[in-house]
């Protein structure tokens, strides 16, 4: 910077920050300020100010492609840990490692990190389950919390890095998710989805959050007004909101809510949205337009540019580097030992045993000849497409070896060993030669270079592994080489499918994107990826196994003192971003590859790795242990054998409840948890295992739960405390969990809800006195009569235990709360405050806030608000609402959707559903207290009603 420069007000760090902020966007031009609008924000030079990369991802640890990082167990694993201080703690090694990667970038990225995801994990089919931390709000809002205090830091002023909780909200589901919409009603929406990001925002201090790519009730979120109305106003959150990658182009071209980007970065920037994720020369072409259309000012472009700027100089980015304890972070940081020690520490506090009959284990080393070790998940750790790159990585074998120096240990990868032939001409297919990677046709005769090791990951998906080279087989959409080191990438090229088509099993082998792997010339002998639909595409090939996989796993076991199965997800195959899960089991082959083993040797435990939760097919009946893990990270290897070998005591806890089958589960876009039973909170089936289930080498006993006051008014504390006692022969962590249910309510409430818990540490023999402290007001529900949050009077038990389903102690306090009075429908009732509902959605009403109406145009459905009190008679009812692209009609019944309608208005079609008019037709008068339901038919859409008497 020049010595005019130093002059500048912007650059004093002793003035406050506002000031600083606002100098600095005085002396800024309009062209400059547009500049600053993208991620990809533009230097002014001028002024001393470089360019800076807003984003990059840091889910379990920062995403350097330049470099390597330390790289934690996945989100879904972190989140089994239950322990918020661990997450403080890895947090701040993500700011630390993201600081050293800022220098050397040279100051133009990379602390703004777009993470933790906080979205709810209400169903385990989510693609992404991998990268949140699980189904309950508490739970999650706990843990993100905890990890972005962590990332950045806790000077009074200067920042460390900006975390960005991800994605505002509803985001559950990825097929259609650039256009879909969500339907949250205010109950789900106040209890349940917004809830772990209000925790964040209000506790956790984040200064960035990213904005989903689903609608949410016909409103695509970057334009969506609980933005600025919850986030800004609401919350008051201290920061910056950006939109999801390439959000502002697809709100035209997916969702088709507007026909420019004009209008879209206009609607988003008063929404509330201050940064955009797109192609920077379209959100300044946007912006120019918009300004010249008069749809924003520049005021709008400072407002946004503020929010962005007071993040900027609390990095410390205007101010001299002695002055920021962050900025003397030196590069040694990177992965270093303690960060290394913190890795470990996350992957064995995440793991979870799920069984564990006749203490199978932990297995003696002492005792152990020989172990097999067995699957296609035990020599590896995969990353996921949110991870960075690891110095080093442990596979569970490595691990499972390094503990057992002097005993025999036998892998197998189970994968079967196969040959494809073509079917024409009888040639084998492999490798070109050791120095060529095409696949070529070789002889008639089966060898070595024509041998691959097949890995069966379900539902199709085929990956081939070369016995020659080692290398996968791939594909660049035109030439099929054997040349992949992994299997990794946003489209996962090493994925083929493989399925006879005729009685001698001859059929197309087929590409990750349906391509048939072919010879396009008869003259040529190295194979090509064609369209399907070509007629160069008629090769066949037949596909003869030489091994069995399973049958030799078994073999292997069967001598082996113990067997260990490695099982479940690559992070990039079958479930992942863009796609979601066809089913929640096991791959089928590896269902056989356990039941297989177990055969041959009943001293066999299961170990899954994976990215969600799985149902197992009753393989839970059979085998005597279970241990879970999430893909986790570069120490996955000696976390797991420390669990194995009893060096760690296994304390993790499910962060999701596992379901026995999809039978258990609604349609996944259903998100009504409330209505649809879903989460441990409503569901009211059997699960496989509880939400909280997680088993120990230790036994803990609970006694002793005191009540400090058994009533308690609203604004006071609910405290309890009891002992936790250590009975065991080893120590161990305790996860210990605290439950709460309403015992009478106006309204249906959870089963339990979790309301706080803690993660402590006991030796054999050792008590301690657990204490909790629950403000009343958490007890709270969205009560939707007054649309307000109301805590009952009432009966409340509190219930404290080792999971979900393993409660161990529980007392019950009376709250001295409200006593909701009956519905005043004389007020003007919007739509979607009804108590229930039948066949019904909520959509966008475009005179403003949300609509109901049918889910199906040729179907009906109701609304119910209960417990209205009809003090004077109601002879109309008078509606905002709208006729939509076919008409239909709105009728009002008294106590039963059935009945006989006390009025009807036939509503004609208005043309499209943006046409809104207030309507009003006459009832048949009634008084008292009854239920009024509301039914629709058609295309009618119902935003708000009242009922008046004359």
């Amino acid at each position: 910077m020049g010595e005019a420069q130093l002059t500048y007000p912007f650059l004093n760090p002793e003035l406050p920050l506002d000031e600083r902020v606002d100098d600095l966007l005085s002396r800024l031009t309009l062209a400059e300020k547009i500049g600053l609008m993208p991620t990809a924000q533009a230097a002014v030079e001028r002024l001393g100010i470089k360019e800076y990369a807003v984003g990059g991802e840091a889910a379990h640890g920062v995403v350097a492609r330049i470099g390597h990082a330390t790289l934690f167990p996945q989100p879904i694993g972190l989140g089994c840990t239950w322990d918020p201080e661990l997450m403080r703690q890895i947090g701040a090694c993500i700011g630390d490692e993201a600081r050293a990667y800022y220098k050397k970038r040279k100051e133009t990225g990379g602390l703004c990190l777009w993470a933790p995801t906080v979205d709810m994990e209400r169903d385990p089919r989510w693609g992404r389950t991998e990268e949140a931390y699980g189904e309950d709000p508490c739970l999650t809002g706990a843990m993100a919390t905890a990890l972005v205090q962590g990332m950045q830091g806790d000077h009074p002023f200067y920042i460390k890095m900006s975390a960005a909780l991800k994605h505002f909200y509803a985001n559950n589901n990825e097929q259609n998710r650039i256009n879909c919409s969500a339907v949250i009603d205010p109950r789900n929406k106040r209890e349940y989805y917004l809830n772990a990001f209000r925790k964040a925002v209000t506790d956790g201090r984040v200064h960035s959050l990213m904005t989903a790519y689903n609608e949410v009730n016909g409103t695509p979120m970057i334009v969506h007004p609980d933005v600025r109305s919850v986030l800004k106003e609401e919350w008051r959150m201290d920061g910056f909101i950006v939109c999801d990658a390439c959000d502002l182009s697809q709100t035209v071209t997916d969702h088709k809510y507007f026909a420019t980007h004009a209008e879209t970065v206009a609607a988003a920037l008063k929404a509330g949205v201050d940064c955009f994720t797109d192609d920077p020369d379209l959100v300044k072409t946007a912006i120019k337009e918009a300004l010249e259309r008069k749809l924003i000012t520049e005021a709008d472009l400072d407002r946004a540019l503020r929010n962005m700027l007071r993040i900027r100089f609390r990095f410390g980015q205007f101010d001299p580097d002695e002055l920021n304890p962050y900025a003397q972070i030196p590069e040694t940081i990177l992965y270093n030992p303690e960060h290394r020690k913190l890795a470990l520490k996350a992957a064995q506090e995440s793991i979870v045993l799920l069984k564990n009959a006749a203490q199978t284990l932990p297995l003696s080393k002492d005792k152990l000849r020989s172990v097999a070790v067995i699957g296609p998940l035990a020599d590896a750790v995969y990353r996921d497409w949110y991870a960075g790159t690891p110095a080093y990585r442990i596979s569970p074998l490595q691990g499972i070896v390094e503990k057992l120096p002097g005993v025999r240990v036998d892998y197998h990868d189970a994968c079967d060993l196969v040959a494809f032939k073509c079917a024409e001409n009888g040639r084998y297919i492999g490798p070109g030669g050791w120095d060529n990677n095409d696949l070529v046709l070789r002889g008639e005769q089966q060898g070595s270079f024509e041998t691959f090791a097949q890995t069966d990951w379900g539902w199709g998906s085929l990956t081939f592994k070369s016995l020659v080279n080692g290398k996968y087989m791939t594909t660049d959409d035109e030439r099929v080489t054997v040349s992949a080191d992994d299997i990794w990438g946003w489209y996962v090229r090493e994925v083929f499918h493989f399925a006879p088509q005729s009685a001698n099993g001859a059929g197309a082998l087929t590409t990750w994107n349906g391509k048939a792997v072919a010879l396009p010339d008869a003259e040529m002998e190295t194979l090509r990826a064609v369209k399907q639909d070509t007629a160069e595409n008629k090769t066949k090939f037949m596909k003869e196994m030489i091994a069995d996989g399973a049958a030799a796993a078994a073999e292997a076991a069967k001598a082996a003192d113990a067997a260990i199965v490695f099982v479940g997800n690559h992070p990039l195959i079958n479930g992942k971003e863009d796609y979601d899960r066809r089913d929640i089991a096991l791959p089928p082959a590896q269902e056989h590859l356990i039941r297989e083993v177990y055969k041959a040797n009943p001293r066999t435990i299961v170990v899954i790795v994976g990215s969600y939760p799985f149902a197992l097919n009753g393989i839970e009946e059979h085998v005597p242990a279970i241990v879970y893990t999430s893909h986790g990270g570069q120490e996955l290897g000696h976390a797991i054998a420390d669990v194995l070998f009893g060096d760690v005591s296994p304390a993790g806890r499910l962060n999701m409840t596992w379901y026995r089958s999809l039978a258990q589960l609604p349609d996944m876009m259903d998100y009504d948890i409330i209505k649809g039973g879903r989460t441990y909170q409503y569901f009211a089936g059997n699960p496989l295992y509880p939400f909280g289930h997680g088993l120990t080498y230790a036994e803990f006993r609970y006694d002793g739960l005191a009540f400090t006051a058994d009533r308690v008014h609203a604004d006071g504390h609910v405290e309890l405390r009891f002992t936790v006692e250590n009975v065991g022969q080893m120590a161990s962590d305790e996860v210990v969990q605290l439950y709460v249910r309403a015992e009478k309510s106006r309204v249906k409430r959870p089963l339990k809800q979790l309301q706080s818990f803690r993660r402590i540490h006991l030796a054999p023999g050792e008590r301690m006195t657990v204490t909790f402290a629950v403000p009343a007001s958490d007890l709270a529900f969205w009560d939707v009569t007054r649309e307000r949050y109301c805590v009952e009077s009432g009966l409340y038990t509190f219930m404290v235990g080792s999971s979900s389903a393993d409660i161990r102690l529980s007392g019950s306090v009376e709250i001295i709360g409200e006593t909701i009075p009956p519905r005043n429908l004389f007020t003007t009732t919007r739509a979607e405050n009804y108590d229930d509902y039948q066949g019904v959605l909520l959509d966008e009403c475009k005179a403003g806030g949300t609509c109901v109406r049918c889910r199906d145009e040729s179907a009906e459905g109701w609304l119910l608000f209960a417990d209205a009190l009809l003090e004077r008679e109601a002879k109309f009812f008078e509606c905002g609402a709208c006729g939509g692209l076919a008409g239909g009609m709105i009728e009002v019944l008294y106590d039963d959707p059935e009945a006989e309608p006390a009025g009807v208005w036939r509503i004609a079609a208005a043309g499209s559903r943006q046409a809104w008019s207030t309507a009003r037709f006459p009832l048949a008068g009634a008084t008292g207290v009854r239920n009024v339901y509301v039914r629709l038919s058609g295309d009618v859409g119902l935003s708000w009603f009242r009922l008046r008497e004359s």
